[in-house]
């Protein structure tokens, strides 16, 4: 085990946690829960994370004197629905959860949301731990709070803000991932830079590949990531503001998971992102905001890590620009029927803009869905 490096996260009202991040981190895990006071712990995973994780982890939790069961899920996003979080929460009634004991959400994005969702309203709120096992987990989904489920008119539509009391991101879990996950996820590192820190994004451009071998650049990214959202979400913890910044090539990205019925098959949701931000950058660079070489770079960098960056790379396509549109029309920044997307004004310069001109965005998506794959 690593020694892990601390990213704290300072909510006011006693709701202030830590994000620890490390090499081999689930062997302790025990210890660390237990400090937490409670009597028992019940551990949401899927079937996959569960096989390799689960019995390490029930048996460290166990060994540290706490009341340990599990509940399962299928893998992938369609888990993230209506009846998959009424089984989860009978699940956690069978284990006797009370309220001051622990939902430990074992797993990616899908699992986190989740289960962080079904703590928050089991028994009207329970606390819960994050033990994120994939890079996007890591870097993203597990810091911050938001929880919930999909609805079929579209993404997280339906949940809560719901902090975790700690997050524990062990970096050789993801040792176990496929190529693909692990490229899924560093979209989610690179946003990061495109944000706000264009240090940070030239970074990555000279070091993804230690990212994903596995060395020491991947808790560097991981920390960097975490710091950074952490400092965001104290700021704007209810995403009033600033916050929204975090969606930047989402509202693109959502509208791709829904039109594609959320199917990890043919596009998971760092596939979705890294479509999303080559086209935030494209779109800012159409509308005269962004120099066209900058939305070139961005593209060129995520292409080179090997994520698709325009629309006719969806397998099995992802319908017509109206189409599109509409399924855009409900993001969770739309104020008063009127589009918000988050745009650059070069790398590392983004802002929110407000009051889009949908006949633009038609417009340019229908220029997209024309532009060949490998551009």
């Amino acid at each position: 085990m690593s020694p892990a490096e601390t990213v704290h996260v300072p909510l006011d009202g006693g709701r202030a946690y830590d994000i620890l991040v490390g090499r081999g981190l689930l062997a302790g895990i025990g210890p660390r829960v237990a400090e937490l006071g409670a009597r028992a712990v019940a551990v949401v995973s899927d079937t996959t994370v569960a096989g390799l994780y689960g019995e390490a982890v029930l048996g460290s939790l166990r060994e540290a004197g706490l009341r340990a069961g599990l509940v399962t899920v299928a893998p992938g996003e369609g888990s993230k629905s209506y009846a998959t979080l009424a089984a989860v929460c009978d699940g956690l009634l069978a284990e006797r959860i009370e309220r001051r004991d622990l939902v430990l959400a074992l797993g990616g994005g899908v699992v986190g949301d989740l289960a962080g969702f079904a703590a928050a309203i089991l028994r009207r709120g329970v606390r819960f731990v994050q033990a994120p096992t994939t890079l996007l987990a890591q870097v993203d989904s597990s810091v911050g709070g938001k929880t919930g489920i999909n609805s079929p008119h579209g993404k997280n539509l339906v949940g809560a803000f719901h902090q975790p009391v700690l997050v524990l991101a062990d970096t050789a879990a993801l040792d176990s991932l496929t190529p693909r996950e692990m490229r899924a996820g560093y979209a989610e590192v690179v946003k990061y830079g495109l944000i706000d820190d264009p240090a940070f994004f030239a970074w990555c451009e000279a070091r993804f590949g230690e990212i994903f071998a596995g060395g020491s650049a991947r808790e560097t990214a991981v920390a960097a990531c975490c710091r950074a959202k952490a400092g965001v979400v104290v700021r704007d913890e209810r995403e009033d503001g600033e916050r929204a910044l975090l969606n930047l090539g989402h509202t693109f990205a959502h509208a791709l998971e829904r039109l594609t019925g959320y199917d990890s098959a043919r596009l998971v949701h760092g596939e979705a992102v890294a479509i999303g931000l080559a086209l935030a950058f494209r779109f800012s660079a159409r509308l005269g905001l962004c120099p066209g070489q900058e939305a070139g770079r961005v593209a060129n960098h995520l292409a080179l890590a090997g994520l698709p960056t325009t629309l006719r790379a969806v397998p099995g396509g992802c319908g017509d620009a109206d189409g599109l549109l509409d399924a855009m029309r409900q993001d969770k920044k739309v104020r008063d029927g009127a589009l918000t997307f988050i745009l650059a004004r070069g790398i590392g310069r983004s802002f929110i803009a407000p009051g889009i001109d949908p006949a633009e965005v038609r417009a340019f998506l229908a220029d997209e869905l024309e532009r060949d794959p490998r551009s």
